[in-house]
């Protein structure tokens, strides 16, 4: 029966993603967010259990991929079209340009599952950090209409710009470190790991200080993550 568990758990990531596609359409954004970061805590944990039961099957592979195309390509595609179509207050066809991250993320997944070279790095940017980055913008401006960021996201540029970075982060070949934690990790990425986490502390302590919402804490983690990763690549580190 222990084979089942991961699957199960799995199962909970597509449940979460497809609510959450839902909400996304009634415009309830804070209740997509939230399912997606639950969706988030089932696909970290369904391969926790696999490694720990050691039950790993084709099966919870593909189920796996599949689950993650909805709440991390589908889920965060719906509701950045829905927030351009509530702050610039109608349909455009600039709205449907978010719908190109589900594109991406189905090949950004499709890749990672053929591709050997992805065990301690990843080569682009992983499907649940483009997800929860689209996801905790649309979660922040919800909360918070008044901020600068709903000001930004009323014009014409701003999401479709972050839509087609976000596509091109995904399909790209730039080395992006994991945090899938291996005996045999090299120091380079150990101290790469320390560091992002000093970073997000850093983002923690500004955000409680400065008594701003929650969800700006993974937003600005997830823009220096690529940052960080960015600088990486180009300086060879």
């Amino acid at each position: 029966m222990k084979k089942f568990i991961p699957d199960c758990i799995t199962s909970m990531n597509l449940i979460c993603g497809i609510i959450g596609v839902v909400f996304a359409f009634k415009g309830r954004l804070d209740i997509a967010f939230i399912l997606m970061l639950a969706a988030s805590a089932a696909d970290f944990l369904d391969g926790f259990a696999a490694r720990a039961l050691d039950a790993y099957s084709d099966l919870g592979k593909e189920l796996d991929s599949l689950s993650d195309l909805v709440s991390f390509g589908v889920l965060p595609s719906i509701m950045l079209y829905r927030l351009s179509c509530n702050c610039m207050f109608g349909e455009s066809w600039i709205n449907w340009i978010p719908l190109v991250i589900t594109l991406a993320s189905g090949l950004r997944l499709a890749k990672f599952n053929v591709d050997p070279r992805q065990g301690s790095s990843f080569l682009g940017l992983p499907t649940p950090a483009s997800a929860l980055l689209a996801g905790s913008l649309c979660y922040y401006v919800a909360a918070d209409p008044a901020c600068f960021l709903a000001s930004w996201c009323a014009g014409p540029v701003f999401i479709p710009v972050l839509s087609v970075c976000l596509s091109i982060l995904l399909l790209s070949e730039i080395p992006m470190f994991s945090f899938k934690f291996h005996s045999d990790d090299p120091s380079a990425l150990k101290i790469k790991r320390i560091a992002f986490a000093a970073v997000v502390l850093a983002a923690i302590l500004v955000c409680v200080f400065c008594s701003l919402n929650w969800s700006l804490v993974i937003l600005l983690s997830l823009v220096l993550y690529i940052l960080k990763n960015l600088a990486y690549a180009t300086f060879k580190i």
